[in-house]
């Protein structure tokens, strides 16, 4: 069995993150702007989740990086829902649930490695 160093899952999350934070700030800002709502309300919504366990994560938290891999949830949902309803927005949407995807796992294979023991107590 091939083991990776967690230090790679540690900057694969880092990178969807990076790469998560970009789309959604370039989609409700230039990509696709709203017309229903405003862009700082919609931003303050889709923007906020991610920036709360971000310090810890960027300090190599583990704790920091558990919330992350739960916040990430929310947006493979949302992304999967923007995929079925809008149809103009699909390609945006799908990498939305890539990179949260990726988040997800990166966070959740830092915290404990895929083949690690739990330690029954």
């Amino acid at each position: 069995m091939i083991k990776i160093n967690v230090t790679y899952y540690y900057w694969l999350a880092v990178a969807a993150f990076l790469g998560l934070f970009s789309l959604l700030m370039l989609w409700n800002t230039i990509l696709v702007p709203s017309t229903r709502f405003p862009v700082a309300f919609l931003l303050l919504l889709n923007i906020t989740p991610l920036l709360i366990p971000l310090r810890g994560m960027l300090n190599g938290n583990k704790k920091s990086c558990s919330w992350m891999a739960y916040i990430s949830l929310f947006y493979i949902l949302h992304g999967a829902v923007e995929c079925y309803a809008n149809a103009d927005e699909r390609g945006l949407a799908a990498l939305e649930v890539f990179l949260g995807l990726l988040l997800f796992f990166g966070t959740a294979f830092y915290v404990r490695p895929p083949g690690q023991k739990t330690a029954h107590v």
